[in-house]
């Protein structure tokens, strides 16, 4: 039996960021994740225009992970008329709501200090969306079990397969007419420290799959190895090291390295280790309570958090930046795009001592692909800062699968799915992932533009 499939690629198409899909099936419009866009102004404008499509005609979102480019566009969807359920993991939508809590708190002060300090071209500066608008779009959240076929309606059925990368995270399968649809959402990586195995898909009609490190493999680094060494080289400078860092999962995993050290005696017991990221702390007691979702036992979430400290306010925040002596500083945002870690970077960005390490992908027009580019200076606050600190960065922390690991995740489909669409990534990303579809599966893949449509029959 065949099914027509009207797809709109709504975000994270040419592009890492706003992942947004739209499928049209027999009597059931499926927006499969509703992120927010990031990165360059011209992608972060696209946040403030209508969507091409009526929010109120959606029936249902499903999420698969919690991350802002796959959950940060939800109060503005909602504030566009959406009326649906949003569905997701459990710990994908408490993480989702911290995120989103946290996300309009950033843009509500974010346009209050622009504001004040006159550096807006609006007048005045406004959020995308506040707290209040947060507040409506959470009571919409339905969570779902993980590994079971679920009833969307009397055609259309779901299931959530666990998929590392973060705390929750999924690829999502939806059947209809003996059809299978597989939007692979972000794939975790293989032995990863904290996560289990992704698990893969065993055949799929239609495949949408994600490319962010589709154009390469993943450096071969000791990663414990080389974060002890740039401890010890920025101790001997006396200086901070500070590590912009996503709240979710990349923070967590910080933490578990960090207390690796520590348990080893190989960093000094004097050493201040600073988690400075509300989202982080919050991030990390979903982790304290899903331990089925992730590795680490009851103890030893324990005892990372006693090693660790975790910053309770902003006036905290400013104690800590006064006080000279070295000290390692986890603070969010990943991309350096906004956050606390912004406080610390104006005063020791200046600092020659001071290392600032890049802990994950940069994507293009953040601030953190300019330090990870070598820039002289990056503009926050309305104002230039000049970068007088060592850069470096720290590959192997990357919560992505990289060329090889996506080819290991689709290899258990022994039948090629009928289309392959080609998203999360940058040009060269999925050309490559294209190339070596095509080389190592015998395998046809599209890469979809902004905004098409698509109508596949199945």
């Amino acid at each position: 039996m065949s099914l027509p499939v009207r797809i709109h690629f709504l975000g994270a198409s040419g592009t890492v960021t706003g992942s947004k899909f739209l499928l049209e099936l027999p009597h059931k419009k499926i927006l499969v994740d509703c992120g927010m866009f990031q990165g360059v102004k011209k992608l972060r404008e696209l946040n403030w225009q209508q969507l091409p499509v009526k929010a109120s005609d959606i029936d249902i979102v499903l999420l698969t992970h919690g991350h802002a480019d796959h959950v940060g566009f939800l109060p503005r969807l909602v504030n566009m008329g959406y009326r649906g359920q949003i569905w997701g993991t459990a710990p994908t939508l408490e993480i989702a709501e911290i995120i989103l809590r946290d996300s309009a708190k950033i843009q509500e002060e974010d346009a209050k200090r622009a504001n004040k300090d006159g550096f807006t071209k609006h007048n005045p500066a406004k959020p995308l969306y506040n707290t209040l608008d947060v507040e409506k779009t959470i009571p919409l959240f339905r969570p779902q079990p993980e590994d079971e076929w679920i009833s969307i309606n009397d055609q259309v059925m779901v299931r959530y397969r666990y998929n590392g990368h973060i705390l929750g995270a999924s690829f999502i399968e939806l059947e209809s007419a003996g059809k299978r649809i597989v939007f692979s959402g972000d794939v975790g990586r293989e032995n990863d420290p904290m996560l289990k195995n992704p698990k893969r898909p065993e055949k799929a009609d239609l495949l949408f799959l994600e490319s962010t490190y589709g154009g390469r493999l993943h450096p071969d680094e000791n990663t414990l190895e080389r974060l002890h060494t740039i401890i010890e080289e920025t101790i001997a400078k006396n200086g901070t090291l500070i590590i912009p860092s996503f709240a979710v999962e990349r923070a967590q995993l910080l933490m578990y390295y960090l207390w690796k050290l520590h348990v080893q005696k190989r960093l000094p017991g004097s050493l201040p280790v600073i988690l400075d990221s509300p989202m982080g702390i919050d991030a990390f007691s979903v982790f304290r309570k899903y331990h089925d979702w992730h590795k680490l036992t009851h103890d030893e979430c324990i005892e990372i958090s006693r090693r660790v400290h975790m910053v309770q306010s902003f006036k905290e925040t400013w104690k800590i930046i006064d006080k000279p002596d070295p000290k390692i500083i986890i603070a969010g945002s990943g991309m350096v795009t906004g956050g606390r870690v912004l406080s610390y970077l104006k005063v020791y960005l200046k600092k020659p001592e001071t290392t600032v390490l890049l802990a994950g992908y940069q994507a293009e027009g953040t601030r953190g692909r300019d330090l990870l580019n070598g820039v002289p200076e990056i503009k926050f606050f309305g104002k230039m800062h000049p970068v007088k600190a060592r850069v470096e960065v720290l590959e192997g922390l990357s919560g992505h699968a990289d060329r090889d690991e996506l080819i290991t995740w689709v290899s258990n489909m022994k039948n090629g799915p009928k289309r392959i669409f080609l998203v999360h990534g940058e040009p060269e990303a999925l050309n490559g992932m294209k190339t070596t579809l095509e080389q190592k599966m015998g395998w046809k893949a599209e890469i979809p533009s902004l905004y098409e449509i698509k109508e596949v029959p199945l």
